[in-house]
């Protein structure tokens, strides 16, 4: 006896992750099936050309789509709360195509100055070859914006928390600013992830992930995800994506799904758990500042508590002494691993100015806060006064 249907969008968001999806085949396995193949085969000829026509949406290569690929991407809208989903091989795919398939030489685009490095580097450097015209903003700075948005801006892009420094910016009047002169805009939601915020209900066009964070949250695999209307992906997005090929293995597809799972459970227990070390790391020896959105000093500590369900997983903090203390720091960790990946099970520390924003420049570097004393830490699933423990330890030592 089949089971009843109910609407999706009316589940929580535990369901969803759960279950959103979810495409079983005959053989009704539990588990999502993994579909590691390339290409299709047709009944017959009359079928291949009306997929290739658009006529029957069935698959047709491995490109193009794959039923494992799919059920990601539908879980991933589905939570999201938007339309459709674009599934890519990883994050910074997801930002450049999300950014490229809309914009073209003599565009303008606008974005915050605080970002992670590949961002910043994609902006500066390599769309300006293709003749976009970029312009730079603090993005707390609703003025600055007010100023560079102009109806010659084509696009908006912005990450809020940011890479590394956490500055929040105000979603709602960024982006009524930006329809105001006709821009999309498109923000990089890879640090607060869907379980706290969601972009798109403050009128975000396009929201990018980097699946390799968070989603997957093992540091297994690398995946990403565009999420837009579906007038966005048929009309800008596919085009572009088809032919330049950035697709996303099955097998990823198939790990970030299972990844989704138990996404809230742990960004929710890692947000609370990056509180407790915010606070705790809060007056310590030797530290002489701590970032994390929910203190109540946080410059933007009430933005970030309207925008975010919780302050995320992320804590940043500076210590004196600069690179050489930083670094002595980071030697010492007898728990925290040191890497640049972040959003993992495992807590992770790394010093971005030698690492993930070491080829922006020093001179990028300064504009954005990011300092040789500087530490980002990702908050994982361990015993959180273990990690308080342990870094205390490093601080001493």
């Amino acid at each position: 006896m089949k089971k009843s249907k109910s609407d999706p969008r009316q589940w929580g968001d535990a369901t969803k992750l759960v279950r959103g999806g979810l495409d079983r085949s005959r053989h009704g396995e539990t588990s999502e099936a993994l579909y590691l193949n390339s290409g299709f085969v047709y009944d017959e000829p009359e079928t291949a050309e009306r997929r290739f026509a658009g006529e029957d949406d069935g698959y047709v290569y491995g490109r193009y789509g794959n039923p494992t690929v799919t059920m990601f991407e539908e879980r991933l809208a589905l939570l999201e709360g938007s339309e459709t989903c674009y599934a890519l091989a990883s994050g910074m795919a997801s930002v450049f195509g999300a950014l490229a398939c809309q914009l073209k030489s003599g565009d303008h685009l606008v974005s915050s100055k605080a970002l992670f490095g590949s961002c910043y580097q994609v902006v500066t450097s390599i769309l300006p070859r293709f003749g976009i015209r970029t312009t730079l903003v603090d993005g707390v700075d609703l003025k600055a914006w007010r100023e560079a948005i102009t109806p010659d801006t084509k696009c908006v892009f912005l990450e809020t928390p940011s890479n590394p420094t956490l500055e929040i910016i105000d979603l709602q009047a960024v982006c009524d600013i930006a329809k105001a002169a006709g821009a999309n805009v498109v923000v990089d939601n890879i640090f607060a992830t869907p379980i706290l915020q969601r972009p798109l209900s403050y009128g975000a066009d396009v929201v990018v992930y980097s699946g390799t964070k968070h989603m997957d949250g093992q540091g297994r695999v690398l995946g990403g995800a565009i999420m837009s209307t579906r007038k966005f992906k048929d009309e800008l997005l596919k085009p572009f994506l088809r032919h330049t090929g950035p697709s996303i293995s099955p097998f990823n597809a198939w790990v970030l799904l299972k990844g989704l799972e138990t996404l809230k459970l742990r960004v929710e227990a890692q947000s609370l758990a990056a509180l407790r070390v915010a606070e705790a790391l809060t007056g310590c020896a030797g530290v002489s500042r701590v970032i994390y959105p929910h203190l109540d000093w946080h410059p933007q500590a009430d933005l970030a508590r309207k925008q975010m369900k919780l302050g995320g997983t992320m804590v940043t903090f500076e210590v004196a002494g600069g690179k050489k203390k930083a670094f002595d720091v980071l030697r010492h960790l007898g728990i925290i691993d040191i890497s640049n990946n972040l959003g993992d099970a495992k807590s992770l520390m790394t010093h971005p100015a030698s690492t993930t924003h070491r080829n922006i420049g020093a001179e990028a570097r300064a504009m954005m806060g990011i300092t040789d004393g500087m530490l980002r830490l990702s908050v994982g699933l361990e015993d959180v006064d273990d990690l308080i423990g342990d870094l205390k330890q490093a601080l001493a030592a």
